[in-house]
């Protein structure tokens, strides 16, 4: 083979092929820790297998999710901190799909990045990793993207894809919900994954940086407060959908409850919520004083602390809470289905802390 002279390489042109190597033997291990039944996790192919008889299912519906972080990115970014945001990534697909009834089972990942640096990546992934672990999926695979000119240095996006799994005569939500059932509310970790342009846009205005402490939590960096992973609900939902009766869940996202929580009512029916339930995260409090936001606007922005429902009949109300809670979560009894006309909505009662 002729080499021209001067000839350019790959390298040159930005794209280091050594720094891709590296990263995948060190996130190889990453990827075994987080194996189940039906996978082993291993990465190197061209695509990821899952074995679901392996897993136990006998009639099975594949359901699917994608999502990313958003600009919660760039909070990582600036602080520094990059071994939460793999956690985000995953929560937010699989909490998706398990609202369905799904049970997630593997999981892949997109990085993308103008240069590659391989501990930053691997600090990525081990959030990934660890995420998967919590939703008791598999890391299959992924695509690590060095795109030079596409991305500033420093700057990387992330995209995530979750596959799991539900019986077919198991699929939520399920029919007859009924006036008087229970909306039960389970407590977020923080803002989750969403909201984060009009966050960032408050921390900018109050002057605050990400090293300052955080005006709403003792002890800790602002940054390092704002970037609490997304909290992932997978094992107290399954929970709950093997050992109770629910008829269905809704993950509160962007859009907050406002908008979320309707998506699994039917016509003719509208959720009415207690808005003092709940205790207000001193969080939200911060951002609504600081940011001048109002109540209406905090509660189609944000979680406002309740990341996930869970819709009950009444009289199984106690032993839904009981199960939840005896899975890790702290849930509050926030309000119930009411007679409505056409599309469904939600209708607050009472007043927030703000």
């Amino acid at each position: 083979m002729n080499t021209p002279k001067n000839g350019l390489t790959y390298a040159q042109a930005g794209v280091d092929i050594d720094a891709g190597d590296a990263l995948v033997e060190a996130i190889k291990p990453l990827a075994k820790s987080t194996a189940r039944p039906g996978a082993d996790a291993s990465l190197g192919g061209f695509g990821g297998l899952f074995d679901l008889k392996a897993a136990g299912f006998k009639d099975p519906l594949l359901v699917a999710g994608t999502d990313g972080v958003g600009t919660k990115l760039k909070v990582a970014i600036e602080s520094g901190i990059h071994d939460t945001v793999g956690i985000d990534l995953v929560a937010m697909s699989v909490n998706d799909i398990v609202v369905q009834g799904a049970e997630p089972l593997l999981f892949l990942d997109y990085f993308a990045t103008g240069k590659l640096e391989v501990a930053m990546a691997t600090d990525v992934v081990k959030g990934i990793a660890e995420g998967c672990r919590q939703a008791g999926c598999a890391l299959v695979g992924g695509e690590t993207a060095e795109m030079p000119g596409m991305y500033a240095r420093g700057d990387y996006d992330l995209a995530g894809f979750a596959i799991g799994a539900v019986e077919r005569d198991q699929v939520l939500p399920r029919r007859g919900m009924a006036v008087g059932d229970v909306v039960l509310g389970l407590t977020s970790s923080g803002v989750h994954s969403n909201g984060f342009s009009l966050v960032r846009r408050i921390v900018a205005e109050s002057g605050l940086s990400y090293e300052s402490p955080a005006p709403f939590a003792k002890g800790e960096a602002l940054g390092r407060a704002l970037l609490a992973p997304t909290r992932i609900y997978v094992k107290s939902a399954l929970a709950l959908i093997r050992q109770g009766d629910v008829k269905g869940f809704a993950h509160i996202t962007g859009g907050g409850l406002t908008e979320n929580a309707p998506r699994v009512v039917p016509d003719d029916f509208d959720i009415e919520i207690d808005l003092g339930a709940w205790p207000l995260p001193p969080l939200f409090q911060w951002l609504a004083r600081s940011g001048g936001v109002d109540e209406r606007e905090m509660l189609r922005t944000f979680n406002c602390g309740i990341g996930m429902i869970a819709i009950v009949p009444a009289d199984k109300a106690d032993d839904a809470i009981s199960i939840l809670t005896a899975a890790g979560e702290h849930v509050y009894a926030i309000g119930k289905l009411i007679a409505g006309k056409g599309e469904p909505t939600v209708r607050y009662r009472g007043r927030t802390s703000l």
